[in-house]
């Protein structure tokens, strides 16, 4: 596809989650199923940076994951509708995506670990998630379509884009941005630097410790979620922990945007951002002002914070 024949369409796609809504879940599941490989390998780094995934012009990847003097990685190919395993030994694994199980799914991609001579054991229980069923006993989830995986990921191509954009407006404490297969979520987190109260926790199937050492700190954090519950369409999203004061009511771009009370975030409708005359200016305009009054009303230290302020 040539630069003169990419359309808005085919740059940020529609994605109604009531058209894929089932495997938008089955995904949901086989990403956790090699986020917690990476997890069972990676040495711990506050804030669980060592389980994320991240964009690739394919789709998404562990990145390498150490095991003894080797190293390997995980990758979903949303193009081709594959999951690839490369060991820096030359060796290599394949499975199609397809409609399966997530019990079929986890079963054949730890065959073809094995083959690799990659002996990974996980905790197979689901987080994040509501009445969780073990990776190895759900014959549930299993739909998969590969119109809907593959506008999902290019919706994450352009978000990875101008969240990268964004993040480089700021040389405080930042994280990578990156893909939570929890939520699951693109995220990118900014820190004020100051410690921040004891987190509540009470995700559901997530320990609280885990939770706690996610906001240890305070944080002003955005995103893009494909939706669910009463927010049923995909979504940006900003909040701050601790929400200061005033938060909750302060002007926020564009007008399209609103604050949830029940996720204590503002939202921005995916919807209005594709089908604006610029959505990188939308998209951007949103998570500065949001961040600008996480930042204003959190007394954040915003000269020694941002870039702009320090040229």
């Amino acid at each position: 596809m040539s630069n003169l024949t990419v359309s808005r369409q085919d740059l940020w796609p529609s994605l109604p989650l009531e058209d894929w809504v089932d495997t938008c879940a089955t995904l949901q599941l086989w990403t956790q199923i090699v986020g917690k490989i990476r997890l069972a390998r990676s040495p711990w780094i506050n804030h669980c940076w060592n389980v994320t995934l991240y964009l690739t012009a394919r789709g998404l990847t562990t990145s390498p994951i150490p095991y003894q003097a080797r190293v390997f990685q995980i990758d979903f190919d949303f193009v081709d509708h594959a999951v690839v395993i490369q060991s820096n030994d030359g060796r290599s694994g394949r499975l199609s995506l397809q409609p399966q199980s997530v019990a079929r799914f986890y079963e054949r991609l730890m065959e073809e670990l094995q083959k690799l001579d990659l002996h990974v054991r996980i905790h197979p229980r689901p987080n994040e998630v509501p009445d969780p069923i073990r990776f190895d006993q759900d014959d549930t989830h299993s739909a998969y379509d590969p119109d809907y995986a593959n506008r999902y990921w290019r919706i994450l191509v352009q978000a990875d884009r101008v969240f990268k954009q964004f993040r480089s407006r700021f040389i405080g404490k930042c994280s990578p941005v990156h893909y939570f297969w929890g939520a699951p979520d693109l995220a990118v987190t900014r820190f004020s630097g100051r410690r921040a109260p004891e987190h509540p926790g009470g995700i559901p199937n997530l320990p609280d410790s885990i939770t706690r050492d996610a906001y240890s700190h305070e944080v002003c954090s955005c995103g893009f979620w494909a939706g669910g519950g009463s927010v049923a369409y995909p979504a940006f999203y900003s909040y701050a922990y601790p929400e200061p004061p005033g938060f909750s009511r302060a002007d926020v771009e564009p007008r399209a945007a609103f604050y949830s009370e029940e996720f204590r975030e503002f939202i921005l409708p995916y919807d209005d951002v594709r089908q604006s005359d610029s959505p990188d200016d939308v998209l951007l305009r949103f998570l500065q002002t949001s961040y600008e009054n996480a930042a204003t009303l959190g007394n954040w230290d915003r000269d020694s914070l941002e870039a702009e302020r320090n040229n």
